[in-house]
């Protein structure tokens, strides 16, 4: 049986996101991102559209590589301004009943203990419905703004998220047993102290003695996404992640990227079959293919080739106004986003970049995937994607907001459930339950892991 398409809707809090320029267009809603309006009328329409959820992507600093300075970033909304997203999520999930969020927190630069408790607070707001997105971070702009000369190395990066992973999971797993809260009115009693202790830690990046804040949520440890596809990444991301996202241009791409995340389970003890992997796409579609076809042709009227590159610029960590627009994007190594890189240089070898067509691929949609076309044609294309990635569905930009998701509403989503391929209906419970992934935690939540962790009361 042809597995099930899943989608997220890929957003951020700000203007334009992934397609820049695009603010500019006349029914764009996305400069209204300042506004709770835009958010609840969004997660009602994914709700509509049955989608998981939506993965909401955020940047700590600005976009300063393009140029050496933030100009263009300011000037043509390169992500900024962008506001913070755990705040949206409560307005949302007032709003709907089913609609996963998983939400981008860097934790480089954050305190554990309090990360834990944000994260405990919008698992009880939300009813178990809340996801956290692990970054890292890649620009040397949020690090200066945080106090340091720069950044951390790469892979030093991940080193400091697996002990902060270590911390949080204590918090949220061990500090309250399950039946700590009483709510006995009767006797006055609200918690039993003997049920909740205080978590120690004391290691390389922190120290922690304290009892976590939050009684024990839905979920207690939300539902791990996680983004890095380079070799620390996938380590990590084999040791934490329930969720993977994933991009590039092309199946060539992101199929041996699949492939490589899935390998790395079995060393952990987990089937591959236990991860959810989404791929970043975005569709044009209309009833026809000709009207696709047009309806894309008078969004490229409004796109930023400027804004796009002064993106690609901060994922890359290369000052893409320096290089000729007609010449070869080359492989450069360095402390920012692995997998930008590669995307446009070794991981096709098959296809050569110029400058020009990094700018005129990541204008529409970022880097990843454009389909477009009717929805058969767009569906056959989903469909041939999931079946030769081995992904289970795409984390899904938009280009003009709210249009392009209502497009895939009314005409992807019923195409695609027509074919088999796409649920009718939410699976009840958490997140985590409707996902399907709630009796395959990582190793690092299991119980053999509370009962370690619990040792060391």
């Amino acid at each position: 049986m042809a597995r099930e398409i899943r989608f997220n809707g890929f957003e951020m809090n700000c203007v334009g996101h992934q397609s820049p320029g695009l603010w500019t267009h006349p029914r764009d809603r996305s400069g209204e991102y300042n506004t709770l309006a835009y958010w609840t009328d969004l997660a009602k329409l994914l709700e509509r559209g049955r989608f998981d959820g939506i993965f909401i992507a955020d940047v700590l600093g600005i976009y300063d590589v393009y140029g050496g300075s933030p100009d263009a970033a300011l000037r043509y909304a390169t992500q900024v301004p962008v506001n913070d997203p755990l705040l949206l999520v409560p307005a949302m999930a007032a709003v709907t009943e089913h609609l996963g969020f998983g939400v981008t927190c860097n934790l480089s630069y954050e305190a554990p203990y309090l990360l834990a408790r944000r994260f405990s607070t919008l698992d009880h707001l939300t009813g178990g419905r809340i996801g956290w997105n692990v970054v890292t971070g890649y620009l040397d702009s949020a690090a200066r703004a945080m106090g340091f000369d720069r950044q951390r190395a790469h892979d030093d990066r991940y080193d400091v998220a697996e002990e902060d992973m270590e911390v949080v999971y204590r918090l949220w797993e061990t500090s309250w047993d399950a039946d700590a809260v009483l709510r006995d009115r009767a006797r006055g009693i609200f918690a039993d102290p003997a049920k909740v202790r205080a978590i120690q830690h004391e290691g390389t990046h922190f120290r922690v003695d304290g009892v976590h804040l939050s009684e024990p949520s839905p979920q207690r440890t939300p539902v791990i996404y996680q983004a890095g596809t380079s070799s620390k990444g996938r380590e990590f991301g084999a040791r934490h992640a329930e969720c993977a996202f994933v991009s590039g241009p092309s199946e060539q791409v992101i199929g041996p990227r699949v492939a490589a995340l899935r390998a790395g389970l079995p060393a952990q003890g987990r089937d591959p079959a236990d991860l959810l992997v989404y791929a970043m796409g975005t569709i044009v579609t209309a009833e026809t293919d000709e009207a696709a076809r047009a309806k894309l042709a008078e969004y490229r009227r409004y796109v930023s080739p400027e804004g796009a590159l002064t993106l690609m610029s901060g994922w890359t960590g290369v000052d893409f106004s320096k290089l000729d627009l007609d010449g070869e994007v080359r492989h450069v190594e360095n402390d920012a986003g692995r997998s930008a890189m590669d995307n446009i240089t070794r991981a096709d070898p098959d296809r050569v970049w110029t400058v020009r067509q990094v700018a005129e691929h990541v204008a529409i949609g970022g880097i990843g995937p454009l389909f477009v076309g009717s929805p058969a044609t767009v569906c056959d294309a989903l469909e041939r994607w999931v079946d030769a990635t081995g992904i289970d569905g795409f984390n899904l930009c938009y280009v003009v907001a709210h249009e392009t998701f209502a497009d895939i509403v009314d005409l992807i989503v019923p195409e695609l459930q027509r074919r088999g391929r796409y649920r009718k209906e939410y699976r009840p419970g958490t997140l985590r339950a409707k996902l399907g992934l709630d009796g395959c935690r990582p190793p690092a939540v299991d119980e053999d892991r509370r009962a370690a962790t619990t040792a060391l009361r």
